[in-house]
């Protein structure tokens, strides 16, 4: 079984430093949440009561037991691997959201989510997964989505490449896929945070795709989508956490991300959509069929 370096020599790397520091950099960070995953999320799963999942926002935005300890640990990790490094979680910064105003500023900063898919985890379904993104001054420069249930890592570079990582150390490399016609894209779409009348001109365009679908966990969207498995991703709400790694993953695949408005992708953007195709004829093409009746396509 192939041994991530974890703990304290990763206080070599730097973000945004060479190829080969940023790739040690995020598979320290990879061993991190394996090790949390192992410690405080499996034990948990089917096995939480009910006074161990709470609200927060709605129904739809609970945070378990597991969540907060594996957040905990991670951030722990973190703070001794990489000293003065920002930690951004998202139990966290539920708590402090003043922390998200960190990313654009610091020299490093990770951004984490400890459990992804947290319905499916309270739910006993075995997709979620434990995210992390290593940004320097607001720039997204590595990506890990670690999968507890198969035990393996998609990883991602910037400029360097994405790749799933097994405990044998075996890799292979990840690729989005060829680009085909609307009427033939594989689609996994959210529309329950889009504003009305924009979620029902959304909801009433699906058909255009030939399949659509939503898992309730970016982590593995993201994951199907770096690996060719689907065409199109489409989201609004854009927590970093959410969508800093795999954004990375999907673009260092080949793929060709935006907001709905054409502009760029950063972690510090919290709204605007994000639509990601595999080229940018394609994304025009997927912008223009489920959104173009209302945003002048």
């Amino acid at each position: 079984m192939a041994q991530h370096r974890g703990g304290h020599a990763a206080r070599r790397h730097r973000a945004g430093g060479t190829l080969s520091a940023t790739r040690d950099l995020i598979r320290d960070v990879g061993a991190i949440l394996a090790r949390a995953a192992r410690a405080e999320i499996l034990p948990r799963f089917r096995t939480l009561d009910a006074n161990q999942i709470r609200q927060k926002s709605s129904a739809f935005d609970i945070v378990t037991e597991a969540d907060e300890a594996a957040e905990e640990a991670i951030a722990a990790d973190l703070r001794a691997a990489f000293p003065g490094a920002v930690i951004v979680g998202e139990e966290g910064t539920h708590r402090d959201p003043a922390l998200l105003q960190a990313i654009g500023d610091a020299e490093l900063t990770f951004i984490v989510d400890p459990i992804d898919g947290t319905r499916n985890f309270a739910s006993g379904l075995p997709l979620f997964g434990v995210m992390a993104a290593a940004t320097a001054r607001g720039e997204v420069v590595a990506g890990v989505i670690h999968d507890p249930i198969c035990r393996d890592w998609a990883y991602a570079v910037r400029d360097g490449g994405a790749w799933i990582e097994r405990e044998d150390g075996t890799r292979t490399d990840l690729r989005v896929a060829p680009p085909v016609p609307v009427a033939e894209m594989e689609g996994i779409v959210g529309t329950s945070f889009l504003p009305q009348p924009l979620r029902d001109t959304v909801n009433g365009n699906l058909a255009r795709l030939a399949t659509s679908t939503w898992l309730r966990c970016s982590a593995h969207e993201y994951r199907l989508v770096a690996a060719g498995h689907c065409h199109l991703l489409f989201y609004n709400r854009l927590m970093p956490w959410d969508h800093a790694a795999g954004w990375l993953l999907h673009r260092e695949a080949g793929g060709y991300s935006a907001h709905f408005d054409g502009t760029p992708y950063r972690p510090t953007d919290l709204s605007g959509g994000l639509i990601c195709a595999p080229d940018r004829a394609t994304w025009q093409a997927a912008r223009e069929a489920l959104l173009g009746a209302l945003l002048g396509a």
